[in-house]
């Protein structure tokens, strides 16, 4: 595990952001007793994957998660217990994923190899992408909003469309995790920019994160408001 930022002291500050390697860490998964932290439905979710190459990373990601939680709360990892936060778009139980009673906040992204978690004192929201193929940007990007639309429709080399793209396609991402909306907010409304820095979000902070190469990650990090602070 490889940590990138700061942990978390504070609701101003960086999440703690930490990047995983499956392939370095699946092994462990695989030790006597090394499932022992998850919950029984964590246990028959990593069951269910046909892929172990799926099953992996969900044991990876999973059990990394308790381990920094059960640091931070002062908790054994077992003993950390994870719900959903009401949506805000539907009110349902599937929001945000969050540790009822506790002030941490936190968020979880994988893609291919790679997974990436982030702790925050705040609601915080993170993801990380592989670079598509420049046709499956191309077809993606109409679902954004129409300025990112226009932006990557302007880079004018393919070759860097891929990395352009997955740069907006993390940024909105982490923001729509962070507000606990998901893909409940249609992509083409919160404007979050396809150019080299993220846009400003209301009540937002964007931040590009630094990733392995043909990956690119982003973080959005709740700002407190005035009101809030006092």
């Amino acid at each position: 595990m490889t940590s990138v930022a700061p942990g978390i002291d504070g609701p101003a500050s960086s999440p703690a952001v930490h990047v995983l390697r499956v392939s370095e860490q699946a092994a462990a998964t695989r030790a006597p007793g090394a499932l022992a932290p998850l919950s029984e439905e964590e246990r028959e979710r990593a069951a269910a994957f046909v892929r172990p190459v799926d099953r992996d990373r969900y044991l990876v990601a999973h059990l990394a998660l308790r381990r920094e939680l059960g640091v931070l709360l002062d908790l054994d990892p077992a003993q950390v217990r994870l719900a959903r936060a009401d949506c805000p778009v539907c009110e349902g139980p599937h929001g945000r994923p969050i540790v009822p009673g506790n002030p941490v906040h936190f968020s979880l992204s994988h893609a291919g190899d790679v997974v990436l978690l982030a702790f925050a004192a705040v609601p915080v929201g993170v993801d990380i992408e592989e670079f598509p193929t420049a046709g499956t940007a191309r077809e993606t990007m109409t679902a954004l909003h129409p300025r990112e639309q226009a932006e990557l429709a302007a880079v004018a080399d393919t070759a860097a469309l891929p990395l352009v793209f997955a740069r907006c396609w993390t940024r909105k991402e982490a923001y729509l995790k962070g507000t606990g909306t998901g893909l409940g907010e249609d992509p083409s409304i919160t404007y979050v920019s396809a150019l080299e820095d993220p846009a400003p979000v209301p009540g937002w902070r964007l931040s590009d994160l630094p990733a392995p190469s043909g990956y690119a990650a982003a973080s959005a990090l709740r700002q407190l408001t005035a009101h809030e602070v006092g």
